[in-house]
């Protein structure tokens, strides 16, 4: 089971002034309620600003963010209260529009250490290197990538291939996926959404999929598209609502807040 509610969520982070200091605070989220029930795809369109990644990293705990107002539960139990690690442990996972790179530190060692983190206990040695190959083979990355610091020198697509083999092996119940078809070739976007379609296979798992464009829609289909403008859910619909914003855009939208 796996059930992600967030009701009335307002977020805001901390406004720069020309100085480079800060001076308050600026409303990005501006009460958004979603709920995402195990065996659903939710996908997430808007124009660019519109706070959508927002409300990504502030379900995943991003520090920049504060949450004002609202909550967000998983099975019940408050999320808002949890650090960033125990968020990962409660079966959250945040595929992140811009992978970082992390120096020094193997892929083989980093996936060994999420998993024995999540897990409470350390993978045994044998079968996990085969986990592991086997994940990275699913995504066609080269197996010598787990020898390799984390994301560091790896192309845009590597580094979306690498968060699927992450979502296979760490196996959340909810994936949030922040623009992961972002910088992706035709191939690479195959790919990824093939282990996107693996995860989601599985009845007990909820995505959450942020994205400007219908092109990875057509590879992975979402039961609810939301419209997501200045804060706010403005429109909800089936598949056929992103077919429509691909036609039209976001201006119907973007003026009725005006």
């Amino acid at each position: 089971m796996a059930t992600l509610e967030i009701k009335d969520l307002h977020v805001a982070v901390a406004a720069s002034d020309e100085d480079g200091g800060t001076e308050g605070f600026k409303q990005i989220l501006k009460g958004v309620d979603l709920t995402i029930r195990d065996g659903e795809t939710h996908a997430i369109m808007g124009p660019n600003g519109s706070g959508k990644s927002t409300l990504a990293y502030s379900i995943a705990g991003h520090p920049k963010y504060t949450v004002t107002q609202g909550s967000v539960t998983l099975d019940g139990v408050d999320v808002l209260s949890m650090s960033v690690d125990e968020r990962a442990r409660a079966g959250l996972f945040l595929a992140m529009q811009y992978p970082v790179e992390v120096p020094g530190v193997s892929v083989a060692n980093f996936l060994r250490t999420a998993k024995t983190a999540i897990d409470g206990e350390a993978p045994k040695l044998r079968t996990w290197v085969k986990d592991v190959n086997a994940a990275m083979e699913q995504v066609k990355m080269d197996t010598a990538f787990a020898q390799r610091s984390v994301n560091e020198g790896f192309s845009g697509g590597e580094k979306k291939r690498h968060e699927i083999v992450q979502l296979e092996l760490l196996d959340p119940k909810v994936a949030v996926l922040d623009e992961t078809d972002s910088g992706l070739d035709i191939d690479a976007l195959k790919i990824v959404s093939e282990g996107v379609n693996r995860f989601k296979a599985n009845a007990d798992k909820g995505v959450l999929l942020i994205t400007h464009y219908t092109r990875i829609l057509r590879y992975i289909t979402p039961d609810f598209v939301h419209v997501f403008v200045d804060g706010r859910m403005v429109e909800q619909g089936g598949p056929e609502l992103a077919d429509e914003l691909e036609a039209h855009g976001y201006d119907k939208y973007v003026t009725a807040k005006a």
